[in-house]
């Protein structure tokens, strides 16, 4: 990968989708950003959503984070675990870092279960966002499947 852009990892591991493909108009429209989403691989009771870049994490909720990477937080990056969730209110949810912490990419950010959330009528799908970026800035990777620490995207700093 060239020296100018930013690997993005996957926080989990499923099927690659196109965001369009997410059941959710505010992702599926890329009103939030350009990226990817990962349908989640079931089966397994608990799993760890991982950091998709180094640096320091922006926001943190049970269903979401923000980790700013490079640039001071230009290349910002979303990870959003499950599509409603916040309705959950942190039910089935761990965190295993804070808010303002220094990560790196890989790091276990989260524990939940993927089957519960889906035994709960929600989606399990999780939105991967370039947040600022632009669709022409990001390269997804070819493969249909990852695991988590997979490479799922690429995004070309300024």
């Amino acid at each position: 990968m060239a020296e100018n852009q930013v690997p993005v990892l996957a926080p989990s591991s499923g099927r690659v989708i196109t965001l369009d493909e997410v059941p959710d108009p505010v992702f599926a429209a890329a009103m939030v950003g350009p990226g990817a989403a990962i349908a989640t691989d079931l089966g397994v009771a608990v799993v760890d959503a991982l950091a998709p870049v180094s640096g320091v994490i922006a926001a943190m909720y049970p269903h979401a984070f923000i980790v700013a990477g490079p640039g001071g937080g230009t290349h910002s990056v979303l990870v959003h675990l499950g599509i409603d969730t916040v309705q959950l209110k942190g039910a089935g949810f761990e965190l295993l870092a804070e808010q303002g912490d220094e990560v790196v990419a890989g790091q276990p950010l989260v524990r939940w279960s993927p089957d519960d959330v889906v035994a709960r009528g929600m989606s399990a799908i999780v939105a991967v966002i370039a947040l600022a970026g632009t669709p022409e800035s990001l390269t997804i990777t070819e493969a249909e499947h990852v695991d988590p620490g997979d490479f799922l995207l690429s995004w070309l700093l300024d």
